[in-house]
């Protein structure tokens, strides 16, 4: 959703919003060959421009993912999608150039729509590339069917559109390294590996209980949001955000028996069985990969959320140096400042919950070097 002006009008979307945002999104073909035609146009100005060890920040929402994003977008050299790229996706170098020639309006900061204390202008950055993901790939958000990309994965069209993307984003906001957080992404590593061999991958995990407890508070907001603003169901399915709300979609990382399985416990009303079970699905798929691939194990840096709040210094210095960005000891400390523990929400599970989260998270959990998944200490960050 747009950046809101009170907690009321948080599932709000402008008119002009929803409708450029639905005429791009069921002329999606037009719009990537009008993209396409930008790249020709800007031909001459790209020719200098390369795509150098692009940064993919993963994992499943609520998982530290946006303040991850927010750490690594301060560093000069980043660029990012923002809040204003949406609607028009495709042509990020002529929408950027229209804006910069159009009078704006200062915009004060602003909780985001999650009410996790985040908040947001149309500067900030924002995970954008899903639209062009569902462009070229429309059977990601199916659940019945499998969302893995891997080595063996090739959509030429795709990969030029969207190195070229990259490319004008680095020009028109003239940086040098591409940030991009996308949770969809935790499926796609190995693909974006083989696209990009220089690439660094950041993967949030979180405690089970504390994560589970925290979609589950976002899915219950975003459903009632969603019932009340139908506009913003739309957007949000037009920007490929499926995690929580009333099309929730789980995605299928290889197992249609478990997706089967997550789906069944959600429909029944069993909302923390359903999260665990896709919380294992999801990050054991990463802990698989991670141990059968050494290429993508060189390449990722597993970011546990706990370690990001009690040890914020050496947290962050490690995951600048994976991402090979400096950073000063002033700036480590000033980005280590900016961390918080929320006090918006503490989980509520009963005896059977915590047993029925451990059941199905632990093991996954111990792999990714989560500590006493359900004893964890209840500090943390924006997520």
């Amino acid at each position: 959703m747009r950046q809101q002006q009170a907690p009321d009008d948080g599932f709000r979307v402008a008119r002009w919003v929803d409708a450029l945002g639905g005429f791009i999104d069921r002329h999606q073909g037009l719009w990537t060959r009008i993209g396409n035609l930008e790249t020709r146009l800007l031909a001459d100005e790209l020719s200098e421009v390369a795509v150098d060890r692009p940064i993919y920040v993963s994992g499943l929402a609520r998982s530290g993912s946006t303040i991850l994003l927010e750490l690594l977008s301060r560093h000069e050299a980043i660029v990012t999608h923002r809040y204003r790229d949406y609607p028009p996706v495709f042509t990020p170098y002529l929408w950027n150039r229209l804006l910069e020639r159009t009078p704006q309006r200062a915009a004060e900061p602003v909780e985001r729509t999650h009410r996790d204390g985040i908040k947001i202008t149309p500067e900030s950055p924002e995970a954008l590339e899903e639209v062009l993901w569902m462009a070229f790939f429309p059977q990601l958000h199916d659940p019945a069917r499998s969302a893995v990309l891997d080595r063996r994965t090739s959509n030429p069209a795709f990969e030029s559109f969207y190195r070229d993307h990259i490319r004008k984003l680095l020009r028109v906001r003239s940086g040098r390294r591409y940030l991009a957080k996308g949770n969809y992404n935790v499926t796609r590593i190995e693909y974006l590996l083989e696209i990009f061999p220089d690439a660094r991958f950041v993967v949030p995990v979180r405690e089970p209980r504390w994560h589970i407890a925290s979609l589950m508070k976002q899915h219950a907001l975003f459903c009632d949001g969603g019932r009340d603003n139908p506009q913003a169901v739309r957007h949000l399915q037009r920007v490929g955000h499926f995690e929580f709300g009333l099309d929730r979609r789980p995605v299928n990382a290889g197992d249609p028996a478990v997706i089967e399985r997550i789906l069944a416990c959600w429909q029944g009303g069993d909302e923390v069985e359903g999260w665990a079970r896709y919380w294992s699905h999801i990050y054991g798929y990463v802990a698989d990969r991670l141990d059968a691939n050494p290429r993508l194990r060189e390449a990722a840096l597993v970011v546990r959320f706990e370690d990001l709040c009690r040890t914020p210094e050496p947290t962050i210095r490690a995951l600048f140096e994976h991402c090979r960005l400096t950073i000063s000891e002033p700036a480590l400390a000033q980005l280590a400042g900016l961390l918080h523990s929320p006090t918006y929400y503490q989980p509520r599970f009963t005896a059977d919950d915590l047993a029925t989260i451990d059941q199905h998270t632990r093991a996954v959990a111990l792999r990714l070097g989560c500590r006493a998944p359900l004893e964890a200490a209840p500090v943390s960050a924006p997520a």
